[in-house]
């Protein structure tokens, strides 16, 4: 059969010159130019996606490294704060902490947040090791529910010694947790 074709091919006397790689001929394919134009604007839609949840992130993290040395000097400097003292050196009271995050101790958390500055808006959080005490100091000086948010924030802890009465101390940690605000 190839001989065959081969006859035929040499019938006509002269080679076809119509070749794949030699043809001159075009075709126009309308809707080649508008898939090659939607592919590129989704690429660059999920790099411009890529690139701000990038930022996004960038940003969450120099927040808490750049705050997260002031929460943590901000807890040594509340270890040590004489309305958390106890009588016993190096030690925070108990009662003190349940005067100051009773409902009765509006008046004492507004004395104690007044010493520091209103513009980082913080908690304070003290619990035993063991953790069946826990005290919170929150400030009265943000609108209710602020601190429970969705904000950033960054925390640090230091420990310390509590005494729950003259002859019981426990370990714990007073941890503060510094909250981002519009203006930072």
């Amino acid at each position: 059969m190839i001989n065959n074709l081969l006859a035929t091919g040499r019938k006509f006397g002269k080679k076809s010159d119509i070749s794949i790689l030699r043809d001159e001929r075009g075709i126009l394919e309308p809707h080649s130019d508008l898939l090659a134009t939607a592919l590129a604007v989704i690429g660059f839609v999920v790099l411009a996606a890529l690139l701000s949840r990038a930022y996004m992130g960038y940003e969450d993290r120099s927040f808490a490294l750049e705050n997260y040395e002031s929460a943590s000097l901000l807890a040594g400097t509340l270890a040590e704060a004489p309305a958390l003292r106890a009588e016993s050196p190096d030690m925070l009271s108990a009662s003190a902490l349940d005067k100051l995050s009773g409902p009765g101790g509006q008046d004492e958390r507004m004395k104690f947040f007044a010493a520091f500055s209103g513009n980082y808006p913080f908690l304070v959080e003290i619990r035993t090791g063991d953790g069946r005490w826990q005290w919170l100091l929150d400030p009265e000086i943000v609108e209710p529910g602020y601190l429970i948010g969705k904000q950033e924030k960054v925390a640090a802890s230091v420990p310390v010694v509590i005494e729950l009465n003259p002859a019981e101390s426990v370990p714990g940690t007073l941890t503060v947790v510094l909250y981002k605000t519009p203006w930072m």
